[in-house]
């Protein structure tokens, strides 16, 4: 298996890496790309899996940001629509134009939307999509059948991009592995190690052996998102906090609810925040919520007040009012978002990433969004190689093709999402027929995904299977759980475990399935 050969390069006593990223989220694959394709010697530890935390529980947008607009953030609007375009390029089997429909219930909102999107497209520039435009109330209801028709005057349509976040997770971790990257997951980094008061290494501890390792390295970037903070306190134990978390809620619904192609924006809720309704994989993600947090938590739980929120707002807009019993899944995530000493809104935090250093030389990233991982990437490498007194050597990841990279789906089905590797799967069905069958009727995953994600993805468990190398915790909890019993199966026997392995995998789902749940 990789891992046990990525493990065995951490053996070594005397390899000094060039840097040790911290860290398996949207920022710390970014890093690891970044770092190991300007050939710098790179390894990625995870405590947990691939984009287990915030960055597979993304609304699934990769976009400029409306909101930002209206603060009247522009650069880093036009930031994230430049990265926006560079990743519609580099990854166009993950990422697709998304057409979306703000509904005009007064007479001022489609000249003022009208002209926000006009300057959204602007900014752009040579990487922009289609252009916005305002449509008729009858265009509108058109694009959006089940759009609330009382008191609609118009829509302004406009285009971003869309993705799938745990599968654009994966994609990272594939191309920094194939150019030469060292990642591993269910690796925790327990303790920096430092020589002369500067950062030396880290030991991190094998979550699934046990063992730990002291490893070397010339510069470590700490991208921990949400625990960024934890990070820099075994660094400096009386830092203060960097992160003011913010948690964000989205519910899954039939596709019967917004069965045309178009999503809905919501430009201003109760909250303060832009509200999404979004067609994915053939079901409607609403979201998202902003609620402030105490403190951060692995498995963070939807708050009922924060369903209901969502509930009463997909209401507003929708002729086909949800209720609790209609939602499939639901789901958390906790944004990093950077502290301020002059606001408790979460809502009028910052977006953008920030890079510190501290006086030993640890390098952490904190803040940003997916659409601009790139961009994050580019630029902590840029400070973790002066750290480490590596030669300057330029960026090339804003031409670089990702895994699987793919301009035409066409022959792809029912494999898209694996780009250029979907002929590979096709061959593994052909070879094994039996794999060709589906996980659940409620769900569109073969059980050669599963094969796929444990010979060639590192998935080590169950929920690595369910919830991220393909999503079908999101789209229909309960489905998932019907089919953790035969995804157990299929992984025992790759992985050579035993009955009892799969007995557990199974309960561990299941628990952790239940706050995807309404109870």
């Amino acid at each position: 298996m990789k891992r046990d050969e990525f493990i065995g390069q951490m053996d070594d006593p005397a390899k000094v890496w060039d840097i040790v990223i911290i860290g398996g989220g949207a920022s710390g694959l970014g890093a690891a790309v970044e770092s190991v394709s300007r050939g710098f010697s790179t390894l990625l530890l995870e405590q947990l899996d691939f984009s287990q935390g915030t960055s597979s529980r993304s609304t699934k947008l990769i976009h400029g940001g409306v909101r930002y607009l209206q603060q009247g953030n522009i650069s880093l609007v036009m930031e994230a629509l430049q990265e926006r375009g560079i990743l519609l390029n580099n990854a166009p089997h993950l990422v697709h134009h998304q057409s979306f429909v703000v509904p005009n219930y007064g007479w001022w909102e489609g000249p003022f939307y009208g002209i926000g999107m006009r300057l959204y497209d602007m900014l752009a520039g040579k990487l922009g999509l289609e252009k916005s435009r305002v449509i008729s109330r009858e265009e509108t209801l058109r694009k959006i059948p089940t759009v609330e028709p009382e008191g609609l005057k118009r829509g302004v349509m406009y285009y971003d991009g869309q993705f799938d976040d745990a599968r654009l997770a994966v994609t990272l971790y594939k191309t920094a592995e194939n150019l030469g990257g060292c990642l591993l997951n269910y690796m925790k980094v327990i303790s920096l190690v430092k020589y002369k008061g500067m950062i030396t290494g880290v030991v991190a501890k094998d979550q699934e052996g046990g063992k730990e390792y002291e490893i070397r390295a010339r510069a470590v970037i700490n991208a921990t998102g949400v625990f960024v903070d934890s990070i820099i306190k075994m660094d400096t134990k009386d830092a203060e906090n960097m992160i003011a978390p913010s948690q964000g809620v989205h519910i899954v619904l039939d596709k019967s609810f917004l069965p045309g192609e178009s999503a809905i924006m919501v430009p201003h809720t109760d909250d303060g925040r832009v509200l999404f309704a979004v067609p994915w994989h053939d079901r409607v993600i609403v979201g998202t919520t902003d609620t402030f947090l105490d403190s951060v938590t692995e498995e963070p739980v939807p708050k009922p007040e924060e369903i209901d929120f969502l509930l009463y707002h997909a209401a507003k807009y929708l002729t086909k009012n949800p209720s609790k019993t209609d939602i499939l899944s639901m789901f958390a995530g906790i944004r990093p978002l950077i502290q301020s000493d002059t606001t408790h809104e979460t809502s009028s935090l910052s977006r953008d990433h920030h890079i510190t250093i501290t006086p030993s030389g640890l390098v952490t990233i904190a803040g940003g969004k997916w659409t601009t991982y790139r961009k994050m990437g580019e630029d902590v490498v840029d400070k973790a190689i002066v750290i480490a007194g590596l030669d300057h050597r330029p960026s090339r990841t804003r031409w670089l093709n990702l895994y699987g990279w793919s301009a035409n789906d066409k022959g792809n089905e029912p494999f898209h999402l694996y780009g250029n590797q979907a002929a590979d799967l096709k061959r593994m069905v052909k070879l094994n027929p039996e794999l060709d069958g589906l996980l659940h009727p409620s769900l569109p995953y073969k059980k050669v995904e599963v094969v796929w994600g444990v010979r060639h993805e590192m998935a080590r468990t169950v929920r690595d299977i369910l919830e991220r190398r393909t999503r079908a915790l999101i789209l229909d909890a309960k489905a998932a759980v019907a089919s953790a019993p035969v995804v157990a199966a299929l992984m025992a026997k790759e992985l050579g475990q035993d009955p009892l392995w799969e007995k557990m995998q199974v309960a561990a789902f299941e628990k952790s399935a239940a706050s995807y749940m309404i109870a």
